[in-house]
């Protein structure tokens, strides 16, 4: 059969700035941080680090009770989201939709109950565990519980490709709309990083970006001459995936058009990240989408603000675009809304289809200074509106060299 095309049609997140989809991404166009100062009373030593938490987060509102005590943050966190985008495509919920189903991703899964048992195992001298402490820790716990919620009965399918996963999640997604295995696909991911455990870890492989009280909001500073590295985050977001014809069918609002999804590994190395590997998941995405260099004006940056990271995929997009790599706009939102780890590729594909569906093209914020090695393309400092921007690209580039690289279109009825 021939490829069937692939709609957007539904869009939810959990925000950080505790308001709607839409008010999201207007702070985005806007420059807005979402990070701020993180303290604990931790013992032997607190955390003290600039993070991004959804601190206005009240999962009660839209998840019974009893189904909340089984759940750990990050599935809390997808639910809400998975629910929101299925409310906004207008779909219906059902006992049974076996033409439906739910691809997640995740690179943490449920981090923080497995800590809080450690806690009350070693320190307060619990003898016992909850026998929801496993169900509540399992990495497709979110994917489990959106699909009983919603009816799904098609796949329904877990990715933990550390920070790639959401990104594999909808690329995996769009294949199974694509090649008609599925009409509906719930896709996106969700984590809780900010566990004692996994900030620790991070601190020791020193690729956290300082800041006290006043100077958190720009810790992150992708592509910056004077970047020190990332901030950790909390959220989730989730889109959904249709087959154009089902979509059409039933008179959806259409917000883009998923055309391409490139998937590659460096083989290299575990942490450094390989330009060629990035370049032929770049390739991919066009090639799938049939989309030449020159017809893309935006790409949605991985860009972590780590020293090695970010000239890195600089030098791949000007080895895929060439000439015209001058001309692309680039951004990284990470700069606002911080790494999400495995929430962090479906974030960024919702900012990238609100984009296209809006010709608005968000910021890297406070790139005030360009590091010289990561020259050579068209950095984004402030929003660019109506620019008849067309086609763009999402980019989500894994520890472990796990590349994947996410195409839209804007809507077109034709």
């Amino acid at each position: 059969m021939m490829p069937r095309r692939v709609a957007i049609t539904g869009l939810g997140m959990v925000s950080p700035f505790g308001g709607s989809t839409q008010d999201f991404f207007q702070r985005m166009l806007a420059g807005e941080s979402a990070v701020t100062h993180y303290e604990t009373d931790d013992k032997p030593h607190g955390l003290s680090l600039p993070a991004v938490r959804c601190t206005q987060f009240e999962p009660t509102d839209r998840i019974p009770r009893p189904v909340l005590g089984t759940m750990d943050r990050f599935a809390q966190l997808g639910m809400v989201a998975a629910l929101e985008a299925w409310d906004h495509a207008g779909l219906a919920r059902s006992a049974d939709n076996p033409a439906a189903g739910v691809a997640w991703g995740t690179a943490l899964g449920g981090t923080l109950v497995f800590e809080k048992s450690y806690r009350d195992l070693w320190l307060n001298g619990q003898e016992r565990l909850p026998p929801t402490a496993v169900i509540k820790g399992m990495n497709n716990a979110a994917s489990a519980h959106i699909g009983i919620a919603l009816g799904l009965g098609n796949s329904c399918l877990t990715y933990t490709v550390a920070c790639a996963s959401a990104a594999v999640a909808i690329g995996e997604a769009f294949h199974r709309i694509r090649h008609g295995d599925a009409d509906i696909m719930l896709a996106g991911g969700s984590d809780a990083p900010l566990a004692y455990g996994v900030v620790r870890a991070w601190e020791a492989m020193r690729v956290l970006a300082p800041g006290d009280v006043e100077t958190a909001y720009r810790a992150c500073r992708p592509f910056h001459a004077e970047r020190r590295g990332l901030v950790l985050a909390e959220g989730a977001a989730a889109l959904v995936l249709e087959d154009w014809d089902h979509a059409m069918a039933r008179g959806a609002a259409i917000l883009a058009e998923m055309v391409g999804y490139g998937a590659s590994c460096d083989h290299t190395h575990l942490v450094r990240p390989e330009e060629q590997g990035q370049v032929r998941a770049l390739r991919q995405a066009l090639d799938q989408a049939g989309l030449a260099p020159e017809a893309i004006g935006y790409v949605n940056a991985h860009g972590t603000a780590t020293r090695e990271g970010d000239p890195t995929e600089i030098r791949a997009l000007k080895t895929v675009f060439g000439a015209q790599a001058e001309h692309l706009a680039v951004s990284a939102t990470k700069s606002m809304h911080g790494h999400a780890m495995g929430a962090t590729g479906a974030i960024e594909a919702l900012i990238t289809v609100l984009a296209l569906q809006q010709d608005a093209i968000p910021p890297t914020a406070h790139l005030d200074i360009i590091d010289p090695l990561c020259a050579g393309v068209r950095h984004i400092t402030h929003a660019q509106r109506g620019t008849g921007l067309s086609a763009a690209l999402c980019s989500a580039f894994a520890f472990g060299g796990s590349n994947a690289v996410l195409a839209f279109k804007a809507f077109n009825p034709v």
